[in-house]
């Protein structure tokens, strides 16, 4: 097979979000995180493909829609390495990876049972405490978890 006919040509996007370098393992939760099934947009989404960095990624490009910092904040929680794209008249006119922030608020539901947060009506608050390993400890009793493992809201 040539190489020519090895890749697949996508439509480029005029306007919109591309997310790229998401972990293959990853896409799925991604997907329903954005909310994909209910955008009436363009939408191509793109799995195990080949990553330098990763070994196999999965990406998702999105025509026409922005996404919210706090929907961004969830893609990091559960895909670190993934980078965004934002495209206006077919050019990147912005850059940037995600980051986990230091603290999370509202965004990611404690597993402990006895949390204050489970049996009161009020939003969860957990802080970053180790950001290589993407680590997360609730700040009212103190449950840790792992970002990727996180129940996100």
């Amino acid at each position: 097979m040539k190489a020519a006919n090895k890749e697949l040509a996508v439509a480029a996007l005029q306007n919109g979000t591309v997310i790229d370098r998401i972990p293959s393992s990853a896409l799925f939760k991604a997907v329903a995180i954005l909310g994909i099934e209910k955008i009436d947009k363009h939408v191509t989404i793109g799995n195990n493909l080949d990553s330098k960095k990763l070994g196999t990624k999965g990406i998702i490009k999105v025509a026409d829609t922005f996404f919210p910092e706090d929907v961004i904040n969830r893609i990091a929680l559960i895909a670190p390495t993934a980078k965004i794209n934002i495209i206006r008249n077919f050019e990147v006119v912005e850059k940037f990876n995600v980051s986990i922030p230091e603290n999370i608020i509202g965004i990611v539901k404690c597993d402990n049972p006895k949390c204050i947060t489970n049996n009161e009506p009020m939003a969860t608050n957990f802080h970053l405490i180790d950001t290589d390993r993407h680590i997360l400890r609730c700040h009212y009793c103190g449950h840790s978890v792992s970002a990727k493992n996180a129940h996100i809201k």
